[in-house]
């Protein structure tokens, strides 16, 4: 099985883009992030004519995420526990039947948390990344394949980015982000990409501004961090990056998984 996670940063304004990589790379299950679509606004009709399954927690103008899916999630959860308040569109899960079990993928969109010295901003992003621990450790506990796959929001190490000295007080890098994240691997769980590759200069985000595509000066910052049972599983990973070349690209491109898994026949 081939799962992928994309920040799509607007569906409607990049349907087509996606269509044209849905058809060409034709990932079993995609994880977006950053729909910016209220979930009755979605564009289902052009995915479900590929063949699609559609599940979404949207939210207008801004975040929201989606599962695609070439076979049909038997539960959904949408929305990260452990906060009610919390209105944001962040989090969707699915679980899907595969051969001797069930196969759960999560997609998530990190809350971002810039500025860092803000009183709201980052402080709630270390809130949700404590809250995606609580949940990794409840779902780890049940001892299925679990892949939590988004856009985290987080540069792991300095060989992530082209220059560790510009991204030194983002809230992407900080030291606490850093060890947030450390804290998700130590319960367990692996990342997909530095489990397969040591590879420098591989990333999955470029801004649009200064001609950072063009000059490479881009970050790793889109993750899988896979359950024990999910790793075992692991294959290979690619990181699509000439999508990043496209007419109307996204900032990210999507990060892939190859997995050993077949499905419940």
């Amino acid at each position: 099985m081939k799962i992928a996670t994309w920040n799509i940063n607007g569906v409607k304004a990049r349907i087509s883009e996606l269509c044209q990589w849905l058809e060409s790379s034709s990932p079993d299950i995609a994880c977006l992030q950053e729909i910016k679509s209220v979930d009755e606004g979605f564009p289902r009709a052009e995915i479900e004519a590929l063949g699609y399954h559609v599940e979404t927690h949207g939210q207008k103008g801004f975040n929201g995420v989606a599962l695609l899916s070439k076979i049909k999630p038997d539960e959904i959860n949408r929305g990260l526990p452990g906060d009610d308040s919390d209105e944001q569109a962040r989090f969707i899960e699915g679980v899907f039947s595969v051969k001797d079990g069930v196969l759960r993928v999560c997609s998530l969109y990190l809350p971002n948390g810039n500025p860092s010295d803000d009183p709201v901003k980052y402080p709630y992003k270390l809130a949700w990344m404590a809250r995606l621990q609580k949940f990794a450790e409840s779902r780890l506990a049940l001892e299925e394949p679990l892949i939590l796959a988004g856009d985290y929001n987080v540069i792991p190490e300095p060989h992530d980015c082209y220059d560790p000295a510009v991204w030194a007080t983002d809230a992407l890098f900080l030291p606490k982000t850093r060890a947030a994240f450390r804290n998700l691997e130590n319960l367990g769980l692996t990342e997909a990409v530095r489990a397969t590759t040591d590879a420098q200069k591989h990333y999955s985000f470029w801004d649009y501004q200064a001609g950072a595509w063009q000059k490479n000066n881009g970050i790793r910052i889109d993750h899988l961090l896979l359950s024990p049972e999910a790793a075992d599983k692991l294959i290979s990973t690619d990181i699509e990056k000439h999508v990043r070349g496209a007419e109307k690209p996204s900032d990210h491109v999507p990060v892939i998984g190859h997995f050993n898994f077949s499905l419940a026949s």
